[in-house]
């Protein structure tokens, strides 16, 4: 698929609803009130644990979809933090972070001129994207952040088996010469610097350092949000 130039904005479809946030469950359920009182079980598209994204009470945005033969036709979308919304929808990650190197964002993707998303590398699972510049191939991987700690966004926000494994794959492909990225898409914009949560998922911290002392690149670039539109627009400096 070719890609389009010029900075786009992920806009949503429909005004997004107000409410206050009762409990997160099941992992991918939310019970929400709106602003006018009305009680909503809401869909939550988020595998992890959204830590400190998830306290009763809060203030959430969420949109509605009008796609027959949803269960719940609700969707949690963004979540008050303090003073910052953060997007906890980590199905929009993939398209966030490809508008943004369509729209020239990514320096370090610069000159991309196909995409193609869900690309298997192994038996086992797929890479998020293979970047297509020239005779270059470029694999990446795309990670979505929600959990800051003191101005510092951070993943995993529970252990990641399966990120992992990503790591483990995107070490083979740099061994075979391709350029292999991991991109953390941080969903907030309160935080100043990224690196990995190794108080949560040691593993994790050091499976990323190894990949990047192999080759593998290692981005975190932070949203802009509000309620609506997101748009994936400044790097930050990664620490390891």
């Amino acid at each position: 698929m070719r890609l389009p130039s010029g900075l786009r904005k992920m806009r949503f479809p429909q005004p997004l609803l107000g409410g206050l946030l009762l409990r997160r469950y099941k992992r991918f359920l939310a019970d929400v009130e709106l602003a006018d009182g009305t009680l909503l079980t809401v869909h939550c598209p988020n595998s992890g644990s959204m830590l400190g994204c998830s306290e009763p009470g809060s203030q959430v945005l969420v949109s509605r979809s009008d796609k027959p033969g949803r269960k719940y036709a609700h969707t949690l979308e963004l979540v008050r933090v303090g003073a910052t919304w953060v997007g906890i929808n980590t199905s929009l990650s993939n398209r966030l972070v490809a508008e943004a190197i369509a729209g020239g964002v990514v320096a370090e993707l610069a000159g991309v001129e196909a995409i193609v998303p869900e690309v298997r590398v192994s038996p086992e699972s797929r890479l998020d994207f293979l970047l297509v510049r020239g005779e270059e191939k470029i694999y990446l991987e795309v990670k979505n952040c929600s959990l800051a700690v003191a101005g510092v966004a951070m993943f995993p926000d529970a252990v990641t088996v399966r990120g992992r494994r990503h790591l483990d794959e995107l070490g083979e492909l740099r061994r075979q010469g391709h350029r292999a990225v991991v991109f953390f898409c941080v969903q907030r914009e309160d935080v100043s610097s990224f690196r990995p949560a190794a108080h949560i998922d040691s593993q994790y911290a050091l499976a990323l350092r190894k990949a990047a002392e192999s080759g593998v690149e290692v981005l975190a670039y932070r949203a802009s949000l509000n309620p609506e539109e997101i748009c994936v627009l400044t790097a930050l400096p990664v620490r390891l």
